[in-house]
């Protein structure tokens, strides 16, 4: 049983590897950005995002990037 489980598990991170790479261009230059409180009093918790460089292609929530913080999988068009 500790084998299954151990096999699942390292498949499981191996997946999540090979994904953080696809994609249209996501990078792994990332910054952190503290969190902090909007103009509307809500507050923005902190979190990661890609460097500035001019396009929106390599964000990790474009369109076929992965986040490779969060796993999550882009969804936003990007504008240029």
């Amino acid at each position: 049983m500790k084998k299954l489980v151990l096999a699942a598990v390292l498949t499981i991170a191996a997946t999540g590897a090979q994904a953080q790479n696809h994609g249209t261009g996501s990078t792994p230059n990332s910054r952190s950005v503290q969190g902090h409180a909007t103009s509307s009093g809500s507050h923005v918790q902190l979190n990661q995002q890609t460097n500035p460089n001019g396009t929106q292609r390599n964000n990790h929530s474009a369109t076929g990037n992965v986040n490779p913080h969060t796993g999550a999988v882009g969804t936003q068009n990007p504008r240029h």
